[in-house]
């Protein structure tokens, strides 16, 4: 049996190893290893892997490798779909950065005032992080670049693509004149997707991560139905019942998401929310609150959960069972991260919801475990056994 690979196998300077060391991480993960050789050989990647299984690191590495720290040019190119995957990839970059501190990151996104970029981008970053519609408003500015960027990122490519940024992010990439590669990472692989890399990508170094038992996160997922105006109390009970400390809930709207936000302070429990419409500086504010542990519930929409990375989220309750089966991926894997047990409800409210879960277990390979909730636990829908229940009392 081969010894599993190590950072130290893999070639990287000094100081990336060092910050690895210090993070304690020692051995990639199986994107990782995969990715960074040919990245790091000027190679196009193509990389398709489950949530949660390092591709920041995969692609944020050799960027790092390959930056001339004596160049006050940028030289890397990340683009995100949204402001919070920005902002959380350009922290996971200044962590490699604890020994390369010539090297600076910037991150521009729409919804913060233009003055505050305008000072990052004065310091004369080597690495930019950005979403797309707000790196074209600092280009038609002229306060940015592009032709001196050696290599570009397509983080969630799928989700960046799908949320309507196809046109933005293609005039990006012809913008990138120098363009030695393209990198293109994504939980799942759309048609938009593939067009980006049939048009910019040349022999492309293909990268498929199989939700395997290595990397597929340890989930157990329930359903529980209920009338729809029961919704709220069967949430209220799942918390109750689980005795969580971290737990994401999922709504489809940003009225829902508020709502729900509403009635579950209002019966008691230290619950917030993100989604659109709230002010980006509270926002920011609610999700290190909630990355810090000292928020137990935190409600979003599929958007603007989008960069959250926590690694200890305990459970994930679907309110409202997503339009897109993508969805549901992109939502219960924020749960069972970093070898850690994790579990999911969903929460049925109408036979649409249930004829829509069934499609997604059926296309995700699932098995979702239908449960009925009693005052003492969980029981399963086909035989009421009272499942045990967690040690941890809110």
């Amino acid at each position: 049996m081969n010894e599993p690979i190590t950072f130290q196998d893999l070639n990287l300077p000094k100081p990336i190893l060092r910050a690895l060391d210090e993070k304690g991480y020692g051995y990639p993960t199986r994107v990782q290893a995969d990715a960074i050789p040919p990245l790091m050989a000027w190679k196009d990647v193509i990389a398709k892997a489950p949530t949660g299984t390092g591709k920041t690191f995969a692609f944020g590495i050799p960027m790092i490798a390959h930056i001339d720290p004596a160049s006050e040019e940028v030289q890397g190119l990340i683009l995100a779909p949204t402001r919070e995957l920005a902002l959380q990839i350009g922290d996971e970059l200044r962590g490699l950065l604890t020994h390369c501190a010539s090297i600076r990151v910037a991150v521009l996104y729409g919804g913060q005032k233009l003055e505050p970029q305008f000072k990052q981008l004065k310091r004369r970053p080597q690495i930019v992080v950005a979403t797309p519609g707000r790196l074209m408003d600092h280009y038609n500015r002229h306060t940015i670049r592009l032709d001196k960027i050696w290599t570009v990122i397509l983080d969630e490519a799928d989700r960046m693509l799908d949320m309507g940024f196809f046109k933005d992010v293609t005039k990006i990439i012809e913008k990138v004149k120098n363009r030695r590669n393209l990198g293109l990472f994504s939980a799942t692989m759309s048609q938009e997707v593939m067009t980006v890399s049939w048009m910019y990508q040349r022999d492309e170094v293909e990268i498929t991560v199989q939700a395997d038992a290595e990397s597929k996160p340890d989930i157990d997922q329930y359903s529980v139905t209920v009338p729809a105006l029961e919704k709220l109390n069967a949430v209220r009970w799942i918390l109750y019942l689980g005795g969580f400390e971290r737990v994401m809930l999922f709504c489809n709207t940003k009225v829902m998401c508020q709502r729900l936000s509403d009635d579950l302070r209002a019966a008691g429990v230290a619950a917030d929310c993100i989604h659109g419409n709230i002010p980006q500086a509270q926002r920011e504010k609610t999700m290190q609150t909630f990355r810090r542990g000292e928020l137990p519930v935190l409600i979003a929409t599929d958007v603007a959960s989008r960069g959250i990375d926590v690694d200890d989220v305990d459970c994930v309750i679907n309110y409202d069972v997503p339009q897109e089966n993508e969805y549901f991926v992109h939502r219960i894997g924020r749960t069972g991260r970093a070898k850690k047990k994790g579990v999911a409800y969903t929460v049925i409210g109408s036979f649409p919801e249930q004829a829509k879960l069934d499609e997604i277990a059926k296309y995700c390979h699932f098995t979702i475990q239908p449960v009925i909730i009693t005052e003492t636990g969980f029981v399963p829908a086909e035989r009421r056994q009272t499942a045990p229940v967690s040690r941890r009392r809110r």
